[in-house]
């Protein structure tokens, strides 16, 4: 029998620029220009029907729309049994805190994102100053779960401030997108290295840099982590077998923390077929309860999804 999936990690793209625009997501910064593909909710829905895959996160693509996020909440609205919308808002506004309040009350938001708008910039006052951390307790007082972006440079100093944090709040989930590894260094990453001249060597057997990163939360069990198309990219570039990875991650963390995503919408080498179909082989080495439980029972047990 198949294991069903719940997609994490799926990035809406609508066909209609006139009624969703491009949006910089802060001031001084250029408009993003329109990509050259859709991933409209209809088109979602139907992929997720055949492939079975009953649930999904609308994750707000910030680097498209910025902080206007009314595209996955009018989206998710019409399928509030299907889709559970993450936005994204300004951590540095006073006024996100009772505004995402608000929108889980009223809009039926699910999970906030935070992410670095200049990630260029090696600071943490996006994730930690005392107004983001007042967006920290907004989450922990719904029962939300917050996810966070990181690049790779940002791993040496981000990834302990977060255990900090993850701390401060041990009932509220945090999830790491692309897994905060080294396997989850993205595209534009890699085309800025070799940009600059950078030579990319990711770490091997049997760790794959697992224990110079994210191992410092083996003790820290509400921190989880989503496996989307960006770590397959990685992993297939240089070789391995995605199943290892996820076996490593279960062995370090247990089989309750880790997730998939398909990072639809933003990472396309691989249509959904495709990364459905991958994301079912990345389970190989597991057993059943844990396959289940990263392809589908995880994600809904953490977004309080019953069906």
């Amino acid at each position: 029998m198949t294991v069903p999936l719940f997609d994490t990690h799926a990035h809406l793209v609508s066909d209609d620029w006139d009624a969703y625009p491009p949006r910089p997501l802060r001031p001084g910064l250029p408009t993003p220009a329109r990509t050259p593909y859709a991933v409209t909710v209809d088109a979602l829905l139907e992929m997720m029907d055949e492939h079975d895959v009953p649930a999904a996160c609308l994750v707000q693509r910030g680097h498209l729309y910025g902080y206007d996020n009314s595209y996955i909440v009018e989206s998710a609205r019409k399928h509030p049994d299907r889709l559970l919308p993450v936005v994204m808002l300004d951590a540095q506004d006073p006024a996100t805190p009772d505004r995402y309040r608000a929108m889980v009350r009223d809009d039926g938001v699910r999970g906030f994102r935070l992410a670095h708008t200049r990630p260029w910039i090696l600071d943490t006052a996006w994730m930690s100053s005392p107004q983001a951390m007042q967006v920290w307790e907004a989450c922990a007082e719904l029962g939300t779960p917050m996810n966070l972006i990181l690049f790779t440079k940002q791993l040496p100093y981000l990834l302990p401030l977060i255990k900090i944090i993850a701390g401060m709040f041990p009932d509220l989930p945090i999830l790491l997108d692309h897994g905060s590894m080294p396997y989850g260094m993205s595209q534009y990453e890699v085309r800025l290295a070799r940009e600059a001249g950078e030579e990319i060597v990711l770490p091997g057997p049997p760790d794959f840099g697992i224990d110079r990163t994210i191992a410092i939360f083996e003790d820290v069990p509400n921190v989880h982590f989503k496996i989307t198309e960006i770590n397959m990219e990685r992993l297939v570039a240089e070789g391995v077998r995605p199943a290892h990875i996820v076996r490593r991650l279960v062995d370090g963390f247990g089989p309750e923390r880790l997730m998939w995503g398909s990072d639809v919408g933003q990472s396309m080498l691989w249509n959904y077929t495709e990364k459905s179909a991958m994301a079912r082989a990345a389970a190989d080495f597991l057993t059943p309860d844990e396959a289940r439980g990263f392809l589908h029972d995880n994600a809904a047990r953490v977004y309080g999804v019953t069906a």
